[in-house]
């Protein structure tokens, strides 16, 4: 059974008419050379970087590791170059991951930061701690917990939105049913769930909502706000079958939470979390989802429009070349349009690739490589943002002598 409650607002139940689409050849690949590389103020053994834009400005946060101490910093990009690094908070009890990492958002001068604390010995026992700075008062409220269940088990894949007022949309994965059960190793035996909350600029946490009771375990959500206030999230679904498709969920003013939207209709069966979790954007009443699926092992990176605010998605558009390893980001830059990045093997390589996708399959635009990367964990996932006409970017690099971030900016009119 899900349950669905925000704002006091009653739920509206309607069912969804997904068509399995009949695959396209992905779009023709065209290499050309628009990167231009940027310098970061993050040093040696930093990973995770987190990028967000308010449409004027540009934030990067991530965490840098000595030993056993973890810290959390961010800068803000400004005027052409990044700000001193200023440093959130730090840790030896951190759950440190390269699949789940720190978000970063900002609203009206107001930062809201996350990071996963452990909370006993268990691999995945950890909560989700927030920091979030007032402008207003000019100081941190820091190391508070989102959740109030109590129990030692996961919590953690947050995705955080600026929202109405200086409040922020907050969702994550919660694993409080998950503990006990005999058969279940660390997970428990209950099912993952997803999580809603607002976070308002006094450090309050109000409507806490479940959104879905049974989700993948261990991929990232991602969520978008529309010009009315509406709320979507995007996360991958996992049904009694093991079916681990993406789905979308949406709030909106006068019905309150739906019933969840399956996007794409993959039927990818899958005993197990794929760690590959979509991105969504909006620009105005339109709606961009990205995500990665290797239903009988046909390994792609898709993209769905919606332009109608999520109440419908189009037929997916595959993006990527061939044998994609997915970590996707996405973008929109106008009602028909986005920017989409993810990873897949070139030649004897790995890199990073981006293109613009339109809501037709023949409104596709070149598609460049912005970097030589790795399959490995520790490579992490390409981050994107859009400030004006530029796409920014910001990944994990390994090196010999351990990883950093690297950034780099990209011109719109040349993709």
């Amino acid at each position: 059974m899900r349950y669905f409650l925000l704002l006091g607002v009653c739920c509206l139940f309607f069912a969804c008419n997904t068509e399995v689409k009949k695959e396209k050849d992905p779009p023709q690949k065209t290499d050309i050379s628009a990167v231009e590389s940027m310098s970061n103020p993050s040093g040696m053994n930093s990973s995770l970087p987190r990028l967000f834009s308010n449409g004027n400005q540009l934030f990067m946060s991530w965490v840098t590791k000595q030993d056993s101490l973890a810290t959390l910093f961010y800068s803000q990009y400004n005027e052409g170059q990044w700000q001193p690094p200023e440093l959130i908070t730090q840790g030896t009890d951190w759950f440190v991951n390269w699949a789940d990492f720190p978000a970063i958002a900002e609203n009206n001068g107001n930062i809201l930061t996350n990071f996963l604390q452990k909370s006993a010995d268990g691999t995945y026992t950890y909560d989700v701690k927030l920091n979030l700075y007032s402008e207003q008062e000019d100081s941190w409220n820091k190391n508070f917990i989102l959740h109030d269940d109590g129990t030692k088990s996961e919590h953690g894949f947050v995705s955080m939105r600026p929202y109405a007022g200086n409040s922020f949309m907050v969702t994550w994965l919660d694993g409080r049913n998950t503990t006990g059960g005999h058969d279940a190793g660390e997970h428990g035996g209950g099912a993952m769930t997803l999580r809603g909350a607002l976070v308002f600029e006094d450090g309050s946490i109000q409507y806490d909502t479940l959104l879905d009771d049974r989700v993948c375990d261990c991929c990232q959500t991602s969520t978008a706000i529309g010009p009315d206030d509406e709320i979507l999230v995007a996360y991958r679904d996992r049904g009694e079958d093991e079916i681990r498709d993406i789905s979308v969920v949406r709030w909106k003013k006068d019905t309150g939470w739906l019933e969840p939207q399956t996007v794409g209709n993959d039927q990818w069966k899958i005993a197990g979390c794929p760690v590959n979790g979509p991105s969504i954007s909006t620009y105005q009443n339109s709606v961009a989802v990205a995500w990665f699926a290797a239903a009988k092992g046909n390994a792609l990176v898709q993209v769905s429009f919606s332009d109608d605010m999520g109440e419908t998605f189009n037929m997916p558009i595959r993006v990527d070349s061939g044998n994609a390893i997915g970590r996707v980001d996405i973008e929109m830059i106008n009602e028909t349009s986005a920017i989409v990045v993810w990873m897949e093997p070139k030649g004897e390589e790995t890199v990073i690739q981006m293109t613009r996708v339109g809501m037709t399959s023949d409104d596709q635009g070149n598609v460049i490589t912005i970097a030589k990367t790795s399959a490995e964990r520790a490579s992490g996932f390409p981050q994107l943002e859009i400030v004006g006409n530029t796409a920014y970017l910001a990944w994990t690099s390994i090196e010999e002598e351990g990883t950093k971030i690297e950034t780099a900016s990209v011109d719109m009119d040349k993709l």
